[in-house]
């Protein structure tokens, strides 16, 4: 049979110090609290079907509407292109994701774009890994035209 602990006194003492500091520390998921929501959401495009034109326009007016709209945070699903089947054209192969290849490069390319997006990179993988990108836009408020 196990003998049972007993704490001690000192034990005690620094349990009940040790709860008191509780008060000061901050709430883990204070990035889904109401308040903070907006300012951390991030809104999603999913691109599938989208020839590259008309992906571009809705890239452009995507993230102008989310800049305007103080969004910080953008993913844009663009699929791995692991399904394409052209093979006359060079730029689109089985291998090569137009729309995953080409989305960042129109925004790098795209002087409006271009001067309000901080940076874009590949999503997490639970967000669509290497079929979905991040965009981090620059403060509204304190952009400069």
């Amino acid at each position: 049979m196990k003998k049972k602990y007993s704490a001690s006194p000192k034990d005690k003492k620094d349990w009940i110090n040790f709860t008191e500091q509780l008060k000061d520390i901050s709430v883990k998921d204070a990035d889904f609290l109401p308040a903070n929501q907006k300012i951390n959401k991030v809104r999603k495009l999913d691109l599938h079907g989208y020839s590259l034109d008309d992906a571009n326009k809705e890239v452009k007016k995507f993230i102008i509407e989310s800049f305007n709209q103080n969004y910080k945070n953008l993913l844009i699903i663009t699929g791995k292109g692991s399904r394409s089947k052209s093979y006359d054209n060079p730029y689109i192969s089985e291998n090569l994701s137009v729309l995953k290849n080409s989305v960042p490069e129109y925004i790098k390319n795209n002087e409006n774009l271009n001067s309000i997006v901080k940076k874009i990179i590949r999503a997490d993988r639970k967000d669509g890994g290497e079929g979905a990108i991040n965009i981090f836009l620059k403060n509204n408020k304190k952009f400069i035209k």
